[in-house]
């Protein structure tokens, strides 16, 4: 993941940047209070508390860590596109599925912001894939397991 880039809309950038700034000021700071409780406890290893309150540290040490890459490796989709008819990320696209015959409308984004049931789909799965590069009016092979069809309706 070190040297992928993550891709984020100014939306998420913010989102992103608000846990980070509430993990690392707020939350790590509540952890601390709590080991500090625990130890005064007593005896550390029968202390349940102590244990509970390492085990939160290291969950949210991975998290800040995880948004350190993530912060250092991004790259801002311009959601503000041409009148291109080409699907990107950041496009907002209507495709019909042709095997039942069905329009979907999804905005192609990042992973860290995929929302399937809200339209948002992440670019890594196999559909955005297949449609990634791809102009209005061309018909496309999912490739899964039973692969399906899908035309490209409109690209905004």
């Amino acid at each position: 993941m070190a040297d992928d880039k993550i891709y984020v809309t100014e939306e998420g950038l913010k989102k992103l940047q608000d846990e980070y700034q509430n993990l690392v000021h707020v939350v790590r700071e509540e952890v601390k209070a709590e080991l500090k409780e625990a130890r005064s406890l007593g005896d550390l290893s029968e202390n349940a508390d102590y244990d509970a309150a390492r085990d939160k540290q290291s969950q949210v040490e991975s998290r800040i860590a995880e948004l350190e890459n993530m912060l250092q490796h991004y790259e801002l989709i311009d959601t503000t596109k041409s009148k291109s008819k080409i699907v990107r990320i950041g496009s907002t696209v209507t495709i019909e599925f042709l095997d039942v015959k069905q329009e979907a409308t999804y905005t192609i984004v990042g992973s860290t912001e995929a929302d399937p049931l809200n339209g948002k789909l992440s670019n890594e799965t196999p559909l955005a894939m297949a449609i990634l590069d791809k102009k209005v009016g061309t018909t496309v092979t999912v490739p899964v397991k039973e692969p399906y069809q899908v035309i490209i309706v409109k690209v905004n």
